[in-house]
């Protein structure tokens, strides 16, 4: 074969790659995710095209974090972006409502098919903030926000990223379904996982160190009656520790939770003398790497920690 005809073949081989479809390579718009849980979820969906953004990471409270001029730059640069409501990433609030007419903005709450439970008030459930019946019918302000910790809404959230991500960026429609559908695999096993781990403690009472879990207390039938604050960022005064130890002693709560981000001052006070041990559940992953793996980690070091602390004290009975 000549050198000519070897070039030629060349040539005509390169052309015929270069008009393949690339859907692997068509480039991704840029994601923000406000908090690591559904940034993890979120990523996963994209695993293989790019990586979304993560907003508040570490132990920032998503209630009371702060913005950096850094921040203000991926909120302007990000063309989708998932967040929860202005019912837990207060501070965005104003921000994604001045935001750019071409980002897509998500707000996970208030997304249709999402199971959403009512904050409960009274009694030891501390009342959560006052607002208008009609602010709560139109924004979702009577629903906690924590509605990542039932794999059921996951499962729901991961839908709807593929779907968004699918409508953006249809290149590579086709790997986002795949990812999806893995996840919501993984997903499948998680839940029923937790819910074997958590048979035996379904009906042992506990106390929360504020009100995060009523999307994973349901799920699996779990037992809390009552939380130290109305949020981590509201420290109780004398009169409530004295109604939550009398609630502990009348109940006979198992495990009083404080988070990681909090020091665990304020539970060892609460629980000083009544038998009930001390535990530390952590609802946002405040200490894991930012990665698809970080959502399961997370609920399985939440389920571990709460089992864990309530078996303790069954035996210790």
């Amino acid at each position: 074969m000549g050198s000519t005809s070897l070039i030629l073949r060349i040539a005509i081989i390169a052309i015929a790659l270069l008009l393949q479809p690339c859907s692997v390579l068509a480039k991704a718009p840029r994601v923000l995710v406000s908090i690591k849980p559904v940034h993890s979820l979120v990523a996963g969906v994209m695993e293989g095209v790019d990586t979304p953004e993560l907003l508040i990471s570490g132990g920032e409270s998503p209630h009371a974090f702060s913005l950096r001029p850094s921040d203000a730059r991926k909120i302007n640069q990000a063309k989708l972006i998932f967040w929860i409501g202005e019912e837990l990433e207060t501070p965005l609030e104003h921000i994604l409502e001045n935001q750019k007419s071409d980002s897509r903005i998500i707000e996970l709450i208030a997304t249709e098919g999402v199971n959403l439970i009512p904050m409960r008030e009274g009694g030891v459930w501390e009342s959560h903030l006052h607002h208008d019946e009609h602010e709560k019918e139109e924004h979702h302000h009577n629903a906690n926000p924590h509605i990542w910790l039932s794999p059921k809404n996951a499962a729901l959230i991961v839908r709807i990223a593929q779907q968004e991500l699918g409508r953006l960026d249809p290149g590579n429609k086709a790997i986002y379904l795949q990812n999806a559908g893995a996840i919501q695999a993984r997903l499948k096993v998680l839940d029923s996982e937790i819910r074997e781990k958590t048979l035996a403690i379904r009906s042992t009472p506990f106390i929360v160190f504020h009100d995060a879990y009523p999307y994973y207390e349901q799920q699996y039938g779990l037992n809390a009656v009552g939380s130290v604050t109305v949020s981590p960022e509201h420290m109780p005064g004398a009169k409530r520790v004295h109604k939550l130890r009398a609630k502990i002693k009348s109940l006979g709560a198992s495990c009083v939770f404080s988070e990681p981000q909090f020091q665990p001052k304020l539970a060892h006070t609460i629980t000083r003398g009544t038998g009930t041990e001390n535990g530390i559940l952590d609802p946002l992953g405040a200490e894991l790497p930012a990665d698809t793996d970080t959502y399961f980690r997370l609920m399985r070091n939440l389920t571990d920690a709460l089992v864990d602390c309530l078996r303790q004290n069954q035996v210790e009975q």
